[in-house]
């Protein structure tokens, strides 16, 4: 297996990565952005993404527009790879695919998009866009990303879908990657997980434990062998590295018991346009409690929260059951992104080195290294 990579939340929106009344020393600015990627990109990290809402959902009242701010950061990193996400229906997909391959030449080949398929309902509404029945977003989404590929790839780019057309479109130049930027997708719905098997690089999942985690791998997996292809998988995670494991601890409870309640139950009631909206009623946080909503991507559930090492651990347990990328949030982002790549990369990189000087060249472990470990 290849080295685990990391990426972080951009902090596009004010208010930070959790629903809670502490202070977070998160700042959304350009200038702090600029300031975050240069340090990721010293520290270890490999990806960053670049959040998307138009309109004001309840944890923040005001928010950078990710392909915009894409653009910009190409010109002020050097390796991060850019994930910008796109809601479909929002955005015509040959525009998107022409700002990305623009961003994907700024940048020198580091673009990508994460697919969002929609789970505000206010924002549609209030942009005048149809807000279609969940199964039917990620239809469209699907449509969406074989459109931005028919561009990317085609002399005359021709489609005829449900929702989008192209008739003979001349798209140059081409993106700088073949066949074109890497294209993420979310969703925990069998909606969404049939998509990534069909259509997407990267299938990025909530926080989860391990167990779930392994579960929805396998799916997305089975699906995408249907069509002989192959999905790489990414999980989220809001991370608290601390001296001691009790002092880690202590930030989470600090962080749920000064909980923004309005904020959290406001957010309850916008996601249930998500996951208790899909067939199956098992989607994006339509089992997530109280606690789980103060972090909006359930990133406490995937359990980055200790020592540096116990966090090591947890990620080499992670790449153990096939997670390609781990995605992490902060509640400092001034000084807690430079220490995780300090502190903790470091670690998960020379546990790498060792499992892979322990095992033969068809994966197998060798037998020396198992007598040792017996």
């Amino acid at each position: 297996m290849g080295a685990i990579e990391f990426g972080y939340w951009a902090p596009l929106e004010d208010g930070g990565q959790v629903a809670t009344k502490l202070v977070q020393r998160t700042d959304s600015s350009f200038e702090a952005n600029v300031r975050y990627a240069d340090t990721a990109e010293k520290t270890g990290f490999s990806q960053m993404l670049l959040p998307t809402r138009f309109v004001a959902s309840s944890d923040a009242e005001n928010q950078w527009e990710s392909l915009t701010f894409a653009a910009a950061l190409a010109v002020k990193t050097k390796s991060l790879g850019l994930i910008a996400a796109v809601a479909s229906g929002l955005w015509p997909p040959a525009i998107v695919a022409k700002m990305l391959t623009t961003i994907d030449h700024l940048s020198g080949g580091r673009a990508a998009i994460n697919v969002v398929s929609g789970w505000l309902k206010e924002e549609y509404i209030a942009l005048g866009q149809p807000w279609l029945d969940h199964d039917e977003r990620y239809r469209r989404s699907e449509e969406f990303i074989e459109v931005l590929r028919e561009l990317w790839t085609s002399d005359q780019a021709t489609f005829a879908g449900d929702f989008y057309r192209l008739r003979d479109a001349d798209y140059k130049p081409r993106p700088l990657q073949t066949p074109g930027p890497t294209v993420y997708q979310g969703g925990n719905s069998k909606a969404a997980k049939r998509m990534a098997g069909r259509v997407s690089d990267f299938y990025l999942m909530n926080g989860n434990h391990l167990e779930g985690l392994k579960k929805q791998i396998d799916e997305v997996s089975s699906y995408a062998a249907e069509y002989g292809r192959t999905v790489k998988f990414g999980v989220n995670a809001f991370v608290i590295v601390r001296d001691t494991e009790e002092e880690a601890k202590q930030v989470l409870r600090d962080i749920i018991d000064n909980a923004d309640t309005a904020v959290v139950e406001a957010f309850r009631e916008q996601v249930k346009q998500a996951g208790q909206a899909s067939s199956e009623r098992e989607g994006m946080w339509a089992n997530s409690s109280f606690e789980d909503l103060i972090q909006f991507n359930d990133g406490f559930k995937t359990g980055l929260i200790g020592t540096a090492e116990q966090v090591a651990e947890r990620i080499a347990g992670l790449k153990e059951i096939g997670i390609d990328l781990v995605l992490t949030a902060f509640l400092h982002y001034d000084n807690e992104l430079e220490a995780f790549g300090k502190q903790v990369i470091p670690l998960v990189r020379k546990q790498e080195a060792a499992a892979d000087a322990n095992t033969n060249a068809d994966g197998t472990v060798r037998e020396e290294a198992t007598a040792a470990g017996s």
